[in-house]
């Protein structure tokens, strides 16, 4: 069974920092892009950040881009998110996603992902 979990949310002042994580049972991680997504109340899903399967190369939204860092252990079969100098506008439910088909140019559209993860929520709130 193919299954990808995410952990590490939880709820953070701003200006904190989460690490979250992706771990996949049921595939070999270190064979597929991976992509970060996050989905607000009332908004449409939005990509955070890739990561190649070799890990050497990396994309980010403009949003997150000198806060966030995408990282993956293939060792370990995880992926992390590192999330700096967190905003309240970062407050989503934030998933992570295995695509052959997410390069770097279409890393952040969710179209590209056949499996996903059921989702960590991140609040940032004082």
């Amino acid at each position: 069974q193919l299954q990808l979990v995410e952990s590490g949310g939880g709820l953070v002042q701003p200006g904190g920092s989460l690490r979250l994580a992706c771990a996949a049972s049921g595939l070999t991680l270190a064979e597929y892009p991976i992509g970060w997504f996050r989905q607000a109340p009332g908004k449409e899903r939005e990509g955070v950040s890739w990561i190649s399967s070799s890990g050497g190369s990396t994309r980010y939204a403009d949003s997150v881009k000198g806060r966030f860092t995408i990282s993956r252990d293939n060792a370990k079969n995880t992926v992390y998110l590192q999330m700096n100098s967190l905003k309240p506008e970062d407050t989503a439910v934030y998933y992570c996603a295995a695509g052959m088909k997410a390069t770097l140019f279409s890393g952040l559209l969710p179209g590209r992902y056949n499996y996903w993860g059921q989702g960590t929520q991140v609040t940032v709130s004082s």
